[in-house]
């Protein structure tokens, strides 16, 4: 049976790509990259959702060979490039809050974390993660134990008005994560934060406050039968 390394070599050798141009990719050095392939040093969390997010590959065909080597065609495309079209299939890393403290430090470095499992979605635009939501500001749309899946911005001046995001905001130096629908507000150097949930006030915040924001590209609900 192929080791995960001898895998990762495979799916190297399937990009025509070259062991100093795929060690590029994931951040590392060749030797790194050589002595995974050799089952000398294990594939690391980040090195693996480089692979899945950046390259399209079946996280499950990673683990243990099962399934197709990629979930859609690999994106090939410079690094940092994104596009927005809609991908076949999609492994998207589903992750912890609690096991991140947060969204800053997940957003600033999502490939440093472990996600908890992979949600595979089809035709939908690339999504950078999903988290469980908490709460119930935007019932019934959703509620609390749902999971959005998000695409991050580097700025919240990007965002689009009246959109749903998900928003890391700072409250006498802790944070609060949310999401809600951002408007524009009559207020300079703010943002509006609308509830679906009509119990839910409308809230002014200032924009300086906003530590991490992502677009809202979908969301999940489980039904349980019985």
């Amino acid at each position: 049976m192929e080791t995960t390394g001898e895998r990762i070599r495979l799916m190297r050798k399937q990009l025509n790509m070259t062991q100093e141009q795929m060690a590029q990719r994931l951040g590392i050095g060749k030797a790194a990259l050589s002595m995974i392939e050799t089952g000398k040093a294990r594939l690391s969390a980040r090195n693996k959702n480089i692979l899945v997010q950046d390259f399209n590959a079946n996280p499950d065909w990673l683990e243990s060979g099962e399934g197709k080597m990629f979930n859609a065609e690999p994106n090939l495309t410079p690094l940092n490039v994104h596009s927005d079209r809609a991908l076949p299939l999609q492994s998207v890393p589903l992750y912890s809050i609690e096991g991140t403290a947060g969204l800053v430090p997940l957003f600033a470095d999502e490939q440093e974390f472990e996600p908890i499992n992979y949600i595979h979605i089809p035709n939908l635009p690339k999504c950078d993660g999903a988290i469980y939501v908490v709460g119930d500001s935007m019932y019934p749309l959703l509620k609390s134990g749902d999971i959005v899946l998000y695409k991050q911005l580097s700025d919240v001046r990007d965002v689009f008005w009246g959109d749903m995001y998900l928003l890391s905001i700072d409250i006498d130096g802790e944070e609060y994560i949310t999401v809600k629908y951002v408007q524009k507000s009559e207020h300079e150097g703010y943002v509006r934060l609308v509830s679906q949930n009509q119990h839910h006030a409308d809230k002014e915040v200032a924009i300086n406050r906003i530590r991490a924001i992502a677009l809202i590209k979908a969301s999940i609900r489980m039904h349980t039968i019985g």
